[in-house]
């Protein structure tokens, strides 16, 4: 189910205020898995219902 079906969506405009918790870095956006992904610490980050969960322990590993 994509964003628009769900009724949720992430605004974008908030990927310029987020940065990854661990490194302090910028986050990539990833509309296809509801994901903001930090590429410099491996991790993945989900949005659930519009909202990004911040959260390390939430976080899935990148391959």
């Amino acid at each position: 189910m994509s964003d628009t079906e769900s009724g949720q969506s992430f605004d974008r405009h908030m990927l310029e205020a987020l940065i990854c918790p661990q490194t302090h870095a910028r986050l990539d956006y990833d509309a296809e898995k509801q994901e903001l992904v930090s590429r410099n610490a491996g991790l993945a980050f989900p949005i659930r219902s519009g909202i990004p969960v911040m959260l390390i322990d939430e976080a899935r590993r990148l391959d």
